[in-house]
């Protein structure tokens, strides 16, 4: 199995949890939080989709988040700033993000996955040792950027699931 074999694998099993945690429930479900300033399911996949989008794009040359040149945002009520991504937000953060309906979320995981996938696809094992972030000591690989980015994606997406079940 090639690398990038391995990558599409890994990262095509999320569209299915993603449609799991939020196919059937209605806007205000997606916004239910099951403790005061707790994570909502719309939160939780919104978030994990920004942090997606954010760093393939970075990623891939050229490339911009779909976030920022598509209508994502609006179906959000929420500006198209590329550096909100969730990280560090507030409770009051977390309640404005108000998908329209799971179409919303489905809709934007769906485009970032898509372009992910297309992009995963064309990478050899080389590619996996280029740094991307000097920031850090050892500074980060592209592999281990991706490894942190599917590794979030999936824990998210299974709090999602849970936060699911807890909705009356």
């Amino acid at each position: 199995m090639r690398v990038g074999e391995l990558l599409v694998e890994g990262f095509g099993r999320l569209p299915d949890l993603v449609r799991g945690a939020v196919e059937g429930l209605s806007a205000q479900q997606l916004t239910w939080a099951p403790a005061p300033g707790a994570n909502t399911v719309g939160w939780l996949v919104w978030h994990l989709t920004r942090v997606q989008d954010g760093h393939v794009a970075e990623l891939i040359d050229g490339a911009e988040q779909l976030w920022v040149t598509g209508d994502w945002a609006g179906r959000f009520g929420l500006d198209p700033d590329p550096d909100n991504t969730g990280y560090g937000h507030t409770a009051a953060q977390v309640q404005a993000v108000r998908p329209d309906g799971p179409e919303a979320l489905i809709g934007y995981f769906e485009a970032v996955s898509a372009r992910t996938v297309e992009w995963l696809a064309t990478l050899t094992e080389q590619d996996l040792d280029r740094v991307v972030d000097e920031a850090w000591d050892p500074p980060v690989t592209l592999g281990v950027r991706l490894v942190s980015v599917l590794d979030d994606d999936t824990q998210h997406a299974g709090q999602a699931a849970y936060v699911r079940g807890l909705i009356p």
